[in-house]
């Protein structure tokens, strides 16, 4: 684990993150945050009402939900990135014992084993990567309307109006989470997170 000395011969800090991927993260935060805000603008009358200009907010839509996988594909670039990825792309017989701990509400840190990231944020980050694909390929379907059939329109619109909506209903949840965490929270912020965290609630975590 690289640590970093804060004073001679104690270590304090592990290197969780690069910058690399704390930007690809706070990017497309930021994209999935404008896709969420101009879609209710759209959606919901009352935010429609005190926004207005729905042409404007319409194309701001469009163009930040082109741009979302746009950070990740320039991360890419980034060997310690794609290191990442692979840590949220292995799962281990270490994350099915931490997933039957969550379904038994076991909250015993002893009973969840979790490397560089756990059973949870491996599935979400699988699921929110899936869902923008889908959102995607429905919105492109929805834009270009002279390319589709009509039943292709109509049912990429009841995809994307339903999943955009469980779509907020997660992230909700993954934001209540970083909340309840600040050490997590600092990791991504800075990079490091402190020794002792890093070993309760990472403990097979071996960079």
């Amino acid at each position: 684990m690289s640590l970093r000395l804060d004073a001679p011969g104690r270590a304090t800090d592990a290197r969780r993150f690069g910058p690399t991927t704390r930007w690809v993260h706070r990017t497309t935060a930021v994209l999935m945050g404008v896709c969420v805000v101009t879609a209710a603008c759209l959606y919901i009358p009352q935010f429609a009402e005190l926004v207005g200009r729905r042409e404007l907010v319409v194309r701001v839509h469009e163009w930040a939900g082109l741009a979302l996988p746009v950070p990740v594909l320039a991360g890419l670039a980034s060997r310690l990135f794609r290191a990442d990825l692979r840590f949220l792309n292995r799962f281990g017989p270490h994350d099915r014992v931490w997933l039957r701990a969550a379904l038994r509400r076991d909250k015993r840190r002893s009973s969840r084993p979790a490397g560089k990231f756990n059973a949870g944020q491996k599935i979400y980050a699988a699921w929110i990567a899936g869902a923008t694909l889908v959102m995607l390929g429905t919105g492109l379907i929805m834009w270009f309307t002279h390319l589709t059939p009509i039943e292709w329109r109509t049912s990429a619109t009841f995809v994307h109006d339903w999943l955009a909506l469980t779509i907020g209903i997660v992230l909700a949840g993954h934001i209540g989470m970083a909340l309840g965490d600040p050490e997590a929270r600092r990791g991504m912020r800075t990079g490091s997170v402190s020794r002792e965290w890093a070993e309760r609630e990472h403990r097979l975590w071996r960079p």
